[in-house]
């Protein structure tokens, strides 16, 4: 019996195509099977890199329970596997846990390859305190659960993080001008791709900026929390922590 292939867990672009690194392109390149959160859109980062040769599965969240089964053969079978999604690392926010899950429960090697990461870069960039945060992926559709969210945020000591999607951002937006409108936050998106923006203001000016400039593309939301250094660049009606 030959002995079982790996599984690599790679990072992927955010958007620029060349935010990728080498150990994640040799990985990509000398694998059996490439299971992609979608094909098509992989196919962009792939060919960009004439990867072409290599086998190319779907593993996506309708999918991940079965196609789990089917790859587990395939490494016992001896067959190398890269996990990839269609941007960042798989399983923030993304498919791949449910598959490692099935790995660990059979003793099945696996590597994590780092790369680009939406809510570390949406951090980095909204200058917020970024030593003690917590990301929270997508907020909830219905407006009475985002809400309670966005209130236990607007509560919490530290910075939150959390996805949005262009059509329900301006309706947040309102949620958390109404509850704290002096709250420093930061709306990034695009990240590292040619409209990027970091949009710092209060949540009252935030709010007013976006029912003026619609926006577009992929969301990062990230709220102050309640304990804010005196040092920090507060944007103009912010005020700063008393207790810091």
């Amino acid at each position: 019996m030959s002995a079982p292939g790996v599984v690599y867990f790679v990072g992927t672009p955010i958007g620029n195509l060349a935010d990728i690194t080498y150990r994640a392109l040799d990985v990509l390149r000398r694998v059996d099977i490439v299971a992609c959160e979608d094909t098509r859109h992989s196919a962009r980062l792939l060919n960009h890199y004439n990867i072409r040769e290599t086998n190319r599965v779907s593993l996506h969240e309708h999918n991940e329970a079965k196609r789990s089964d089917e790859l587990l053969q395939k490494i016992r079978d001896g067959k190398s596997i890269a996990v990839i999604c269609d941007a960042g690392m798989p399983t923030i926010s993304d498919p791949g846990l449910r598959f490692l899950q099935r790995l660990l429960a059979n003793q099945l090697p696996y590597e994590v390859i780092p790369g680009p990461s939406a809510p570390i870069t949406a951090l980095v960039g909204s200058g917020l305190p970024a030593d003690h945060f917590s990301f929270h992926g997508f907020l909830p559709p219905k407006k009475g659960a985002r809400e309670r969210e966005l209130q236990a945020a607007l509560n919490s000591p530290h910075t939150n993080v959390f996805f949005e999607t262009p059509h329900r951002i301006l309706s947040t937006l309102d949620i958390l001008a109404r509850l704290d409108p002096t709250r420093p936050i930061c709306v990034a998106r695009e990240l590292t791709k040619k409209f990027e923006e970091f949009h710092r203001a209060t949540a009252a000016q935030t709010y007013e900026h976006y029912q003026k400039h619609p926006p577009k593309g992929e969301i990062v939301l990230i709220i102050a929390g309640t304990k804010i250094p005196k040092w920090l660049h507060l944007p103009e009606n912010a005020p700063p922590d008393s207790n810091n």
